[in-house]
Protein backbone atom coordinates (compact mmCIF):
# COMPACT_ATOMS: atom_id res chain seq x y z
CA UNK A 1 0.00 0.00 0.00
CA UNK A 2 1.71 3.63 -0.92
CA UNK A 3 2.01 6.07 1.80
CA UNK A 4 1.64 8.95 -0.31
CA UNK A 5 -1.78 10.19 -2.49
CA UNK A 6 -1.67 10.17 -6.02
CA UNK A 7 -0.74 13.94 -7.51
CA UNK A 8 -3.50 14.40 -9.80
CA UNK A 9 -2.86 16.41 -12.94
CA UNK A 10 -4.36 20.11 -12.78
CA UNK A 11 -6.57 21.58 -15.05
CA UNK A 12 -3.89 24.08 -16.15
CA UNK A 13 -0.74 22.02 -16.57
CA UNK A 14 -0.95 21.75 -20.40
CA UNK A 15 -0.75 25.71 -20.62
CA UNK A 16 1.79 26.19 -17.97
CA UNK A 17 4.02 23.18 -19.75
CA UNK A 18 3.68 25.24 -23.01
CA UNK A 19 4.08 28.80 -21.12
CA UNK A 20 7.64 27.33 -20.15
CA UNK A 21 8.46 26.18 -23.82
CA UNK A 22 8.00 29.27 -24.53
CA UNK A 23 4.10 29.80 -25.85
CA UNK A 24 3.16 32.76 -24.25
CA UNK A 25 -0.75 32.70 -26.02
CA UNK A 26 -1.92 29.68 -25.75
CA UNK A 27 -5.85 28.94 -27.04
CA UNK A 28 -8.20 26.68 -25.68
CA UNK A 29 -10.87 26.02 -27.94
CA UNK A 30 -14.32 24.40 -27.94
CA UNK A 31 -17.87 24.13 -29.76
CA UNK A 32 -21.07 23.87 -28.68
CA UNK A 33 -24.34 22.83 -30.97
CA UNK A 34 -22.68 19.58 -32.79
CA UNK A 35 -26.05 17.73 -32.06
CA UNK A 36 -29.37 19.69 -32.33
CA UNK A 37 -31.66 19.55 -35.11
CA UNK A 38 -31.83 23.75 -35.16
CA UNK A 39 -29.03 26.40 -35.52
CA UNK A 40 -25.56 27.08 -35.68
CA UNK A 41 -22.82 25.36 -34.55
CA UNK A 42 -20.73 27.71 -32.00
CA UNK A 43 -17.33 27.32 -30.94
CA UNK A 44 -15.25 29.72 -28.37
CA UNK A 45 -11.29 30.56 -28.09
CA UNK A 46 -10.02 32.10 -24.91
CA UNK A 47 -6.56 32.43 -23.74
CA UNK A 48 -6.50 32.60 -19.81
CA UNK A 49 -3.74 34.55 -18.15
CA UNK A 50 -0.91 32.48 -16.26
CA UNK A 51 -1.89 34.12 -13.19
CA UNK A 52 -5.62 33.15 -13.33
CA UNK A 53 -8.30 31.11 -10.95
CA UNK A 54 -8.59 28.14 -13.17
CA UNK A 55 -9.91 26.07 -10.86
CA UNK A 56 -13.11 28.04 -11.42
CA UNK A 57 -13.76 27.16 -15.20
CA UNK A 58 -15.09 24.00 -16.00
CA UNK A 59 -16.90 22.13 -18.52
CA UNK A 60 -19.87 23.76 -19.55
CA UNK A 61 -22.21 20.88 -19.85
CA UNK A 62 -21.44 19.75 -15.77
CA UNK A 63 -22.22 23.38 -14.92
CA UNK A 64 -26.03 25.10 -14.05
CA UNK A 65 -27.07 27.41 -16.86
CA UNK A 66 -27.02 30.14 -14.26
CA UNK A 67 -23.19 29.59 -12.63
CA UNK A 68 -22.53 29.10 -17.02
CA UNK A 69 -23.44 32.64 -17.30
CA UNK A 70 -21.97 33.99 -14.09
CA UNK A 71 -18.51 32.77 -15.27
CA UNK A 72 -19.11 34.31 -19.11
CA UNK A 73 -19.56 37.41 -17.20
CA UNK A 74 -16.30 36.91 -15.32
CA UNK A 75 -14.51 36.22 -18.25
CA UNK A 76 -15.72 38.88 -20.34
CA UNK A 77 -14.45 40.95 -16.97
CA UNK A 78 -11.11 39.95 -17.25
CA UNK A 79 -10.46 41.32 -20.36
CA UNK A 80 -8.69 38.74 -21.98
CA UNK A 81 -8.83 37.62 -25.38
CA UNK A 82 -11.73 35.92 -26.34
CA UNK A 83 -12.84 34.83 -29.55
CA UNK A 84 -16.60 33.38 -30.50
CA UNK A 85 -17.05 31.98 -34.41
CA UNK A 86 -20.28 29.89 -35.79
CA UNK A 87 -21.00 27.74 -38.52
CA UNK A 88 -24.67 28.33 -39.95
CA UNK A 89 -26.92 25.50 -40.29
CA UNK A 90 -26.72 25.72 -44.19
CA UNK A 91 -22.92 25.64 -43.75
CA UNK A 92 -24.25 22.80 -41.56
CA UNK A 93 -25.89 20.93 -44.37
CA UNK A 94 -23.24 21.75 -46.94
CA UNK A 95 -20.25 20.21 -45.37
CA UNK A 96 -21.28 18.34 -42.30
CA UNK A 97 -21.31 18.64 -38.91
CA UNK A 98 -17.28 17.59 -37.96
CA UNK A 99 -16.27 20.07 -40.48
CA UNK A 100 -18.81 22.72 -39.88
CA UNK A 101 -17.44 22.42 -36.31
CA UNK A 102 -13.94 23.15 -37.24
CA UNK A 103 -14.88 25.94 -39.56
CA UNK A 104 -16.86 27.84 -36.49
CA UNK A 105 -13.83 26.60 -34.23
CA UNK A 106 -11.14 28.91 -37.21
CA UNK A 107 -13.27 31.41 -36.98
CA UNK A 108 -13.01 31.23 -32.98
CA UNK A 109 -9.34 31.44 -33.26
CA UNK A 110 -9.48 33.77 -35.85
CA UNK A 111 -11.60 36.55 -33.61
CA UNK A 112 -8.77 36.46 -30.77
CA UNK A 113 -8.00 40.09 -30.25
CA UNK A 114 -4.28 38.96 -30.31
CA UNK A 115 -3.17 35.70 -32.03
CA UNK A 116 -2.51 32.33 -30.39
CA UNK A 117 1.08 31.20 -31.29
CA UNK A 118 -0.67 27.10 -29.93
CA UNK A 119 -3.98 25.98 -29.99
CA UNK A 120 -5.24 23.21 -26.89
CA UNK A 121 -8.57 21.73 -29.16
CA UNK A 122 -11.10 19.56 -27.25
CA UNK A 123 -11.87 16.07 -29.22
CA UNK A 124 -10.04 14.32 -31.95
CA UNK A 125 -9.56 16.77 -34.91
CA UNK A 126 -7.01 19.35 -35.23
CA UNK A 127 -8.07 23.12 -36.41
CA UNK A 128 -7.34 23.61 -40.36
CA UNK A 129 -4.92 26.14 -38.89
CA UNK A 130 -1.16 26.39 -39.89
CA UNK A 131 -0.47 26.85 -35.44
CA UNK A 132 1.18 23.99 -33.33
CA UNK A 133 -1.55 22.68 -31.71
CA UNK A 134 -2.74 19.46 -29.52
CA UNK A 135 -6.20 17.75 -29.73
CA UNK A 136 -7.41 16.38 -26.25
CA UNK A 137 -10.59 14.41 -26.17
CA UNK A 138 -12.65 15.18 -23.09
CA UNK A 139 -10.71 18.34 -23.54
CA UNK A 140 -13.00 20.23 -21.15
CA UNK A 141 -11.81 18.16 -18.01
CA UNK A 142 -8.39 18.24 -18.62
CA UNK A 143 -7.87 21.75 -19.74
CA UNK A 144 -9.22 24.99 -17.72
CA UNK A 145 -8.77 26.88 -21.21
CA UNK A 146 -11.27 24.50 -23.15
CA UNK A 147 -13.22 24.81 -20.53
CA UNK A 148 -13.56 28.45 -20.32
CA UNK A 149 -13.99 28.28 -24.31
CA UNK A 150 -17.14 25.79 -23.90
CA UNK A 151 -18.53 28.05 -21.78
CA UNK A 152 -18.07 30.97 -24.18
CA UNK A 153 -19.83 28.58 -26.91
CA UNK A 154 -22.11 27.20 -24.96
CA UNK A 155 -23.45 30.49 -23.49
CA UNK A 156 -23.43 32.36 -26.80
CA UNK A 157 -24.90 29.92 -28.72
CA UNK A 158 -28.08 29.76 -25.90
CA UNK A 159 -28.67 33.70 -26.56
CA UNK A 160 -28.28 33.35 -30.18
CA UNK A 161 -31.35 30.30 -29.76
CA UNK A 162 -33.33 32.41 -27.27
CA UNK A 163 -33.09 35.23 -30.02
CA UNK A 164 -33.71 32.32 -32.82
CA UNK A 165 -37.00 31.65 -30.03
CA UNK A 166 -38.06 35.54 -31.04
CA UNK A 167 -38.21 34.87 -34.93
CA UNK A 168 -39.39 31.85 -34.56
CA UNK A 169 -41.95 31.12 -31.10
CA UNK A 170 -43.87 28.51 -32.37
CA UNK A 171 -40.72 26.14 -32.15
CA UNK A 172 -40.02 27.15 -28.33
CA UNK A 173 -35.99 27.29 -28.82
CA UNK A 174 -35.79 29.17 -26.02
CA UNK A 175 -36.66 26.12 -24.03
CA UNK A 176 -34.89 23.31 -25.87
CA UNK A 177 -32.13 25.51 -27.69
CA UNK A 178 -33.17 23.27 -30.95
CA UNK A 179 -31.81 19.69 -29.69
CA UNK A 180 -33.64 16.83 -30.09
CA UNK A 181 -36.05 16.90 -27.56
CA UNK A 182 -39.21 14.85 -27.30
CA UNK A 183 -40.97 18.65 -27.61
CA UNK A 184 -38.68 19.89 -30.40
CA UNK A 185 -39.37 16.68 -32.47
CA UNK A 186 -43.23 16.29 -32.08
CA UNK A 187 -43.44 20.29 -33.13
CA UNK A 188 -41.01 19.55 -36.11
CA UNK A 189 -43.49 16.50 -37.26
CA UNK A 190 -45.89 19.31 -36.39
CA UNK A 191 -45.16 22.30 -38.31
CA UNK A 192 -42.42 21.20 -40.69
CA UNK A 193 -38.81 22.46 -40.14
CA UNK A 194 -37.95 26.35 -40.41
CA UNK A 195 -35.29 28.19 -42.09
CA UNK A 196 -32.72 27.07 -39.16
CA UNK A 197 -33.70 24.02 -39.26
CA UNK A 198 -30.50 21.49 -40.59
CA UNK A 199 -32.15 20.00 -43.23
CA UNK A 200 -29.48 17.05 -43.45
CA UNK A 201 -29.87 15.54 -39.81
CA UNK A 202 -32.70 12.61 -39.02
CA UNK A 203 -35.70 13.79 -37.74
CA UNK A 204 -35.68 16.84 -40.31
CA UNK A 205 -34.65 15.85 -43.60
CA UNK A 206 -37.45 13.22 -43.25
CA UNK A 207 -40.27 16.64 -43.52
CA UNK A 208 -38.11 18.29 -46.07
CA UNK A 209 -40.16 19.07 -49.25
CA UNK A 210 -38.52 17.96 -52.39
CA UNK A 211 -37.77 21.28 -54.21
CA UNK A 212 -37.79 23.79 -51.28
Amino acid sequence: MSLFKPVRPGTFDFELGLADRGYEAVAGVDEAGRGPLAGPVVAGAVILPRDCRYEHFKDSKKLSPRTREKLFVVLQEMNIPIGVGRATPAEIDRINILQASLLAMKRAIQALSRPADYLLVDGKFQVPLPLPQQTLVRGEAKSASIAAASIIAKVSRDRLMIQYHKQFPEYHFDRHKGYPTALHRQLVKKLGPCKIHRRTFKGVRELVVKGE
